[in-house]
């Protein structure tokens, strides 16, 4: 199945060669006999500021009232200048107005919520004040307002940290193997998504892609049917078939001694939509999505995007356990520029690389800590990050980053674009 040994061989040569074109590449090839020695998670610690780690109650909470004043003032100029009926005239140059304000709305206030997103994301780490208690407090009233399981997501998350770009037990975006893409040794097209590539072609299947993980992918994710994964709590390979979702308490997702949170969790997502029914009961359907599940949707969009992107790339390596470490996973992480969404994003995709390496410590830090680690690391050709505009790397991903050969070894990310197509069943010349 060539885990770890002639596919990895064949991705070396294709990296070598892959430079003539325009596209960013790790600078970190494990394969290369002159890679550079890992340093220790330790040595990188000692070249940040002590000041990075510093948590502050007053300056966390600056952010939520930040985000929260920008969320009023967005839905105060939709409510002054938008109407929740729909014109009567879906051809005139008023509706194209209506449509158009609507869905202005829906994007800014998606971005901006995406912010509290952040910030509650930062409590389940731990980095938003020196108590976990008043963290827990603050990001369970942030995620469970967007449906987000706080308990849950922070320990899947947290898993994430632990294992990323481990094929056997990371925790979401780990990639399907060739053989779940429906390919054969051979590299055949026999099934899923190899046969549904073969016949979209390759732009539709990436826009395809794209529309999986920002539309209906986190949905899918928190429910256990995509992205999970391939261990249960008790570290058994999962069955065929079997859920691992993040609303259950007794899911193999999580160990028993965490199921009361797990359940308070659970009513938590439970009561938000009571609210959200009852909204529906006192004003109906339509102006329900349109001022919540709008935003909402480009909110998941914009975290599954971040989780995509700054951990898939056809030149960053996927370790099997018998390669992983913990400090390899963490230097997989891409930074990525994300202009004006910085701000409101509180530069969660810029300084995702510090962010892996130290999630204990607080946003608003990790540009200091992120030169620091720059300076160090860069030099060593250990930092990654792709000055390419987020959203062609997006459409790159979507194109190049579907399966890996196997489980085992050093694995990189290929793309069903490179395998031959087939006509009645036989391979195409």
């Amino acid at each position: 199945m060539g885990k770890g040994g002639r596919a990895s061989v064949l991705m070396t040569e294709a990296i070598q060669t892959s430079s003539k074109d325009s596209y960013w590449m790790s600078p970190y090839n494990p394969l290369d006999p002159k890679a550079p020695e890992l340093p220790s998670k330790g040595e990188i610690k000692a070249v940040i500021p002590k000041e990075c780690f510093e948590r502050s109650y007053l300056h966390s909470m600056y952010f939520v009232f930040r985000d929260t004043v920008m969320a009023a003032a967005c839905v105060y100029a939709a409510y002054q200048t938008l109407s929740t009926d729909l014109p009567s005239d879906l051809l005139s140059f008023d509706a194209l107005k209506w449509f158009a304000g609507w869905n202005l709305y829906a994007f800014w206030m998606g971005c901006i919520l995406t912010g509290h997103w952040v910030l509650a994301h930062e409590c389940g780490h731990g980095a938003f004040s020196p108590s976990q208690t008043f963290n827990d407090v603050w990001g369970f009233i942030m995620h469970q307002a967007l449906l987000v399981p706080y308990f849950a997501w922070q320990y899947t998350h947290a898993k994430h940290h632990r294992r990323t770009n481990n094929t056997v037990d990371g925790e979401s975006h780990v990639p399907n193997t060739r053989d779940e893409m429906g390919l054969d040794e051979k590299e055949e097209r026999h099934s899923g998504y190899a046969v549904i590539h073969e016949a979209m072609g390759d732009g539709p299947f990436a826009m395809f892609q794209i529309f999986a993980h920002l539309v209906i992918g986190w949905p899918l994710y928190l429910m256990g049917l995509a992205s999970t994964g391939r261990l249960g709590n008790d570290g058994k390979v999962l069955a065929d078939g079997e859920i691992i979702d993040h609303y259950r308490p007794w899911s193999k997702m999580f160990p028993a001694k965490l199921r009361v949170k797990i359940a308070i969790s659970t009513l938590g997502v439970f009561a938000a939509w009571a609210a959200i029914y009852h909204a529906v009961q006192e004003y109906g359907v339509f102006p329900v999505t349109l001022w919540y599940i709008g935003p909402l949707l480009w909110n998941q969009a914009w975290l599954v995007l971040y989780t995509w992107l700054q951990h898939n790339d056809p030149s960053v390596p996927q370790y099997g356990p018998d390669q992983w470490t913990w400090v390899k996973g963490a230097l997989s992480t891409i930074d990525r520029p994300y202009g004006i969404f910085d701000f409101f994003h509180h530069k969660i995709g810029s300084t995702h690389v510090a962010h892996h390496l130290f999630h204990e410590m607080p946003f608003y830090k990790a540009d200091v800590a992120t030169a620091a680690i720059k300076a160090f690391l860069e030099p060593k050709g250990l930092y990654n990050f792709d000055p390419t505009p987020w959203y062609i790397a997006m459409w790159r991903v979507a194109k190049t980053c579907h399966y890996i050969d196997g489980l085992d070894g050093i694995q990189y990310q290929k793309s069903l674009e490179d395998v031959p197509l087939r006509k009645n069943g036989k391979k195409m010349d």
